[in-house]
């Protein structure tokens, strides 16, 4: 590919692009921190040295976990969990209504169900999520698209097994999964065969029934990328997504965040002319601004950017527009996840397992090539989460009882010493809240 002319929408506007996500990192992404140090009997204690360490992100940066267990061998299943659990602190788990229950009544629950696809059962994968330190997140309670054939057509009845099923879900996982995406691409997802799919209710029906049973959960609106960032669709708070949103808020809808899409499924010869418009920084940030102003949360739900071919240039390029877009969504305010849509190549839902023929455009937009070696792309996202966007420091209070420190919000291991004298604390840098510690040093 032309490196030049597939990157021009960044090059052209990189002075704006750069100077919004270096004050937006600084100033939604990193807060202050005061520690002070006393004896037990509460005297201040001067001259210590502090080793701090950031051990996690606060912001949720992750992917679809849909190929947990799912690959022919052992040492691939392996290579799968250990380059997921390095990279990402949040996953996407599939609730597919037709994979999850195929057959009525017998619900794909438990880890050792019957294999569908793509489909690892719920306890499977929150087993490795719970192991690995990993927030799990639900796709989806009510898609269109994925209504089992055994649903009944007549509307009433279509509701009542809706509701069965959201009921069933809140009482075994509502405890163990915070995040829980309830509405998936309703623009698109016209059913000629569930007839309550195009009922205009659909949104506000599916986030009242959500809010009966998953009281204490996020719920999520989500939708496809191409009415979100397009020029065809976004026209600021008349675009179609902004007000269905809008709509659904004001007639009592509980949504609690907004969820975007932002798949590049175009074809390597119509990349340059396709993505443009998606790549322009200043369109990335009205849009992110026009749906701020809802006032809720923003996050990236899908996402995929093909490399097309196993060569240096094409994934150079995936690597360098993946730097671009994740500096601009993780600077601003209303950003709070970004998951990645497939780790592997070959293993979309496009075609069957490891039929990398099936298209260029969907099979190498993992972030691994299909022999389980990283592209620059993994290594980027590493980089940005474990290094450039990650607060390790080491200070000293000299002939001062107390410090200060600006850091990425996150948990933070402090390992504090005064003399002889060691203590170890942990530590929340929280953006809701004053931050300030007392440490007694015995």
């Amino acid at each position: 590919m032309d490196r030049k002319e597939v990157l021009k929408p960044f090059e052209k506007k990189r002075a704006y692009m750069e100077d919004r996500i270096q004050h937006g990192i600084e100033m939604n992404r990193k807060g202050f921190a005061t520690l002070r140090f006393t004896t037990p009997d509460n005297q201040p204690v001067k001259d210590v040295h502090v080793e701090v360490k950031q051990k996690t992100h606060d912001f949720k940066y992750g992917a679809n976990l849909f190929m947990l267990d799912e690959f022919k061998s052992p040492e691939q299943n392996e290579a799968y969990k250990k380059l997921f659990a390095d990279a990402f602190n949040i996953a996407t788990l599939p609730f597919y209504w037709s994979d999850l229950e195929p057959e009525q009544g017998k619900p794909r629950f438990a880890k050792d169900s019957p294999k569908v696809y793509r489909r690892p059962a719920p306890d499977l994968c929150l087993e490795y999520c719970e192991a690995n330190g990993i927030q799990p997140k639900a796709h989806c309670l009510n898609y269109a698209s994925f209504a089992p054939k055994w649903a009944s057509r007549e509307i009433a009845a279509e509701k009542r097994l809706l509701d069965k099923r959201f009921r069933e879900l809140a009482e075994r996982y509502s405890h163990r999964i915070s995040d829980w995406e309830v509405t998936n691409e309703t623009w698109w997802g016209y059913n000629r065969n569930f007839p309550f799919y195009n009922e205009p209710d659909f949104v506000e029906w599916s986030f009242e029934t959500a809010q009966r049973y998953f009281h204490t959960n996020r719920l999520i609106i989500n939708e496809a990328h191409c009415i979100i960032w397009d020029n065809l669709h976004f026209h600021g708070n008349r675009s179609p997504y902004y007000m269905q949103i809008e709509r659904a808020l004001a007639k009592g809808a509980r949504i609690d965040s907004v969820g975007m899409q932002y798949h590049m499924f175009y074809r390597a010869e119509n990349e340059i002319a396709e993505t443009a418009q998606y790549y322009d920084p200043e369109r990335i940030f009205d849009v992110l601004d026009c749906y701020a102003k809802l006032g809720r949360p923003i996050q990236i739900t899908e996402l995929t950017i093909p490399a097309y071919r196993y060569a240096p240039e094409d994934e150079e390029i995936q690597a360098e527009i993946l730097r671009n877009i994740y500096s601009m969504w993780f600077s601003h305010p209303s950003m709070e996840a970004i998951l990645y849509w497939n780790l592997v190549d070959g293993f979309a839902a496009f075609a069957p397992q490891g039929d990398m023929t099936a298209g260029e455009n969907y099979y190498h937009g993992g972030l691994v090539r299909y022999d389980f070696t990283p592209k620059p792309s993994y290594h980027v996202l590493k980089e940005l989460f474990g290094k450039t966007w990650r607060t390790n420091l080491s200070l000293d209070s000299a002939d001062a009882s107390e410090l200060m420190f600006k850091g990425f919000y996150g948990e933070y291991e402090l390992d504090v010493t005064a003399e002889n004298r060691n203590v170890k604390k942990t530590f929340h840098l929280d953006k809701q809240h004053k931050n300030e510690l007392d440490i007694v040093i015995p």
